[in-house]
């Protein structure tokens, strides 16, 4: 209520904060705070609806993927539907509060372009003559892409792109927003690609800390002679197992090549390895 007071013309950035950190921190934020922002988005009082909207961008670019995922769906983007069209509040609705929303619909369909939902909600609006053109949209509402982004991000780390499409969006022209949505989406997929990998490395140096640890263990047992039936057979499938992850290692040092951290990670994990292999060579499998 105090980060939408309509009897306050400024936004309160204060109460705004508090609320995105409310949002973060309760497990229900994500799926709460957008049915409390559609009622007061569609109050008849512009200054509440105007705050609302704001209350809304700063939750998009602060709450994370939970949240975009409900704002996504048809159940919020029909509430901002009912601002736009004349058969709900779309008659009593002001104009600045219609062009907000607007405005804020079609930016979602630049920054999440894999978001079916809210792709088609738009070209719905447009069908219908509810929107006759796209809005041209200011450069402070548009860039930078929602937040949090991974750490050395594709958009921050390519500077030759972000600069292109930094141009693009402050088009004007319709052919080079359709560019900037195909730059997005073309970074984007280099982005996943990018996390899966770093996806792979982490799990795969997991499971090798694992399964040299838990040979560990079992090969001192063994030189003791305390190991039960099952314990030798436990032992004999690690061994299979770390022998399967040589290869796998490797591949993720050719693909890490240009990341020295990363590199260094692989490459210590890899000598564990051999040398929990060597160890049960010398202990189990020679004579």
């Amino acid at each position: 209520d105090k980060a939408t007071d309509p009897s306050v013309a400024e936004e309160n950035w204060e109460c705004i904060q508090r609320f995105c950190d409310q949002v973060n921190a309760d497990t229900e934020g994500p799926s709460l705070a957008p049915r409390l922002l559609a009622h007061k988005i569609q109050s008849p009082q512009e200054m509440e609806a105007l705050h609302a909207l704001t209350v809304l961008e700063t939750c998009v670019n602060n709450c994370g993927e939970r949240f975009h995922n409900e704002i996504a769906k048809f159940r919020f983007l029909n509430e901002l539907i009912k601002v736009l069209s004349p058969k709900y509040y779309g008659t009593w609705s002001s104009e600045k509060v219609k062009s907000r929303v607007t405005e804020v619909i079609f930016s979602w369909t630049v920054w999440f372009p894999q978001e079916v939902k809210i792709q088609d909600a738009y070209q719905m609006l447009k069908k219908q003559g509810i929107v006759k053109e796209d809005p041209k949209l200011p450069e402070d509402k548009i860039l930078p892409p929602p937040s949090p982004r991974p750490q050395n991000s594709i958009f921050d780390t390519d500077e030759e792109k972000s600069k292109l499409l930094a141009r693009l969006l402050k088009s004007n022209h319709a052919e080079d927003l359709q560019a900037a949505n195909r730059l997005i989406k073309s970074m984007m997929k280099e982005e996943q690609e990018k996390s899966a990998k770093v996806s792979r490395r982490v799990n795969t140096i997991g499971e090798v800390s694992e399964n040299v640890k838990r040979m560990d263990e079992l090969l001192e047992n063994y030189k003791r002679q305390e190991l039960s039936k099952s314990d030798q057979e436990t032992l004999q499938t690690l061994f299979q197992r770390c022998e399967k992850l040589r290869p796998l290692l490797f591949r993720l040092a050719s693909e890490t090549v240009d990341d020295d951290e990363a590199l260094a990670e692989i490459l210590q994990a890899n000598d564990k390895l051999t040398q929990a292999l060597g160890q049960y060579r010398q202990i189990v499998a020679s004579p």
